[in-house]
């Protein structure tokens, strides 16, 4: 007998906050700006797991470009 495993495919709004540290408002906001792309799906909003490593990435190289100058 075989077991599958299913890996979860998208996140809530809040479960990223609390993958960030972020408090919820602030990562809806990032949300609303398109600054994490995120679907609609019905009344929520749902973010895959690799937008928000897009986001930390692109934070973490503007954190590199501001240290360089």
């Amino acid at each position: 007998m075989s077991t599958t495993v299913i890996q979860r495919k998208w996140y809530t709004t809040a479960e990223v906050a609390e993958m960030l540290g972020y408090g919820l408002s602030k990562t809806k906001m990032l949300v609303l700006t398109g600054q994490i792309r995120s679907v609609k799906d019905g009344g929520n909003r749902r973010i895959l797991p690799r937008w928000v490593d897009e986001y930390v990435e692109r934070r973490a190289a503007e954190a590199e470009a501001e240290w360089s100058v």
